[in-house]
Parts: C-alpha cells; structure tokens; sequence
C-alpha cells in the first residue's frame, strides 16, 4: 500500500523532481531525493505543515526545490523516473534519507547541522538532514 496517495501525474512529477535533482548521482541518489519528497509529504512539521500532496511539496515556496526553477525539470518523465518515483510512493527508504526532510550539496564538507538539523549522512555529493523524532514523529 502506498505511503503517500500519487495519482500518475504526480508521480511523473516526482520522478522529473528526482532526476533534475540528483540524475547525476544514479539511481540511488534518485531514490533519496524522492525518499525526502514523500517525508515531506507525510511529515505534516517544521516546514511542511500542511503539504498534503507531491505536487504541494515540489512547488512549496518558500522552502521548495531549486530545480523546478530550471529547464531541465521540465522535460517528460521517464519510465525509469516514474518507476523510481512509485518506489518511493510506495515506502521504499534509503539511508541515509530514511527519516530526512533536508539535502543540499554542499562545496565541501558536510556540516554537522544544517538550518538545526542534524545531519544524518552524506551520499555521493548530498549531505542529508532529518529532524528529531520529538519534533516530526510521522517519518519515524
């Protein structure tokens, strides 16, 4: 059963998300961007209070996804990204993206916290950060 309801134009929106944010980082680095779209999603704290669906999240301004503002997220979808996004939909995890509602690709090394969020791995060139259970108990 789905984690999160994603009728097929969201999910071809998630996957475009996944690939304009971390194509460069594999299928693996796709997956974690998805992971923290759909903790979004369901976290209903912080930053995302009442973000109910996968379009609300990719769009969220402030606080939504630098690539949205670029050409490349704008091309269709690919089997292969709505395939990645469906696995996430469907609450497939990725440490260190399990419980993360934050990534960013720093120029260096990854700082401990980020915006107060600790930071909970770094895969490829993105740094993760996940809230604490206390603060958004629906990703853990």
């Amino acid at each position: 059963m789905a984690v999160v309801k994603a009728p097929s134009k969201h999910l071809k929106l998630l996957g475009r998300l996944m690939r304009a944010e971390a194509e460069g980082e594999g299928e693996l680095g796709m997956l974690m961007v998805g992971n923290v779209g759909v903790n979004r999603v369901i976290s209903n704290c912080l930053d995302f209070k009442n973000i109910r669906t996968i379009q609300q999240m990719i769009y969220q301004s402030p606080g939504g996804f630098e690539a949205v503002r670029k050409p490349y997220f704008y091309q269709k979808a690919r089997t292969r990204d709505v395939r990645l996004a469906r696995r996430n939909v469907n609450g497939e995890r990725q440490n260190p993206a399990t419980n993360a509602l934050w990534y960013f690709r720093p120029t260096g090394a990854c700082p401990s916290t980020w915006w107060n969020q600790r930071h909970t791995g770094k895969y490829k060139k993105h740094c993760f950060y996940a809230p604490q259970p206390s603060d958004c108990p629906a990703v853990f």
